[in-house]
């Protein structure tokens, strides 16, 4: 029998989630749907849809804005990931009635920088911009590879501050506003955690944080290169520069390897996605 999953949010129509999994099914010989579904919070609750999909047969389901908090209120059990995240993208309906829930939006951003992008962060010095949630969902993935240091710099000085607090590690995490990012040596690797690349604009950081081999990554993407990314090989023509196209499609993919034991590959899947958007 055909396995059923699906993507929930609101809006949904966007989302790129059928063609990744419907392309790592093909990949891996994998016998399953993939579907994106509409909830309407005026219509329904969250609750109430997830006890409707489990009843219809569905084995798990990925969760997008604005449902990963009410994921997270509504899982039995979570694992360490989702709850250093603070919030859920990845339900697995267990035989029993049970819900697991997982963050895979930090591990697919890890895994594109160290294998599609060839930076292991191993001793790398990071500086990552904001301390929203989706940087919460990255920073214990990302202790995980043992960086020299993280800096993490927001518009809000103490949440970047208390945020660079809440894990318990030897490895130095520091947190600042903007105007007070160290800047004598420059990061290896520079991650643009903001939404700022949506509206065109830059958070507002001196070129002196980069050096001639940073790499860049930008989470948010699009048709062309994003206006950080464009900014950083201003200032550095020879440094690297990554969006998060491969985030999207690395979560995608530990969500699969959740579900499916399988693990596919994501590069040839970034480098398909990326051409359907053109």
């Amino acid at each position: 029998m055909t396995d059923k999953y699906a993507v929930v949010g609101y809006p949904i129509g966007h989302s790129k989630s059928p063609l990744i999994h419907r392309l790592f099914a093909e990949q891996t010989g994998q016998d399953l749907t993939y579907e994106a579904i509409l909830i309407d919070n005026e219509e329904t609750s969250f609750k109430y849809a997830m006890a409707d999909l489990k009843n219809r047969g569905y084995k798990g389901i990925n969760i997008t804005v604005p449902f990963k908090l009410d994921a997270f209120e509504y899982a039995d059990n979570k694992s360490s990931r989702a709850e250093s995240a603070h919030a859920i993208n990845t339900f697995i309906f267990n035989d029993d009635g049970t819900t697991s829930g997982d963050n895979t939006d930090g591990i697919g951003l890890v895994n594109d920088i160290e294998v599609n992008g060839q930076r292991p962060f191993k001793d790398q010095r990071v500086l990552i911009l904001g301390a929203g949630g989706a940087v919460q969902g990255i920073l214990e993935p990302l202790l995980e590879k043992y960086p020299a240091s993280i800096h993490i710099a927001n518009r809000t000085a103490k949440r970047a501050e208390v945020l660079g607090q809440r894990f318990k590690t030897d490895i130095p995490v520091s947190g600042s506003g903007w105007d007070e990012i160290p800047i004598d040596k420059g990061y290896d690797i520079i991650i643009n955690g903001t939404s700022a690349s949506l509206d065109n604009k830059l958070p507002p950081i001196s070129e002196q944080v980069l050096k001639p081999d940073s790499l860049v990554y930008d989470m948010m993407y699009g048709n062309e290169p994003t206006i950080f990314m464009n900014w950083a090989k201003q200032h550095q023509p020879n440094c690297s520069v990554m969006d998060g196209l491969g985030m999207l499609v690395g979560q995608a993919a530990e969500a699969f390897y959740l579900w499916r034991s399988v693990r596919p590959e994501t590069q040839p899947v970034i480098d398909q996605v990326r051409k359907e958007m053109k």
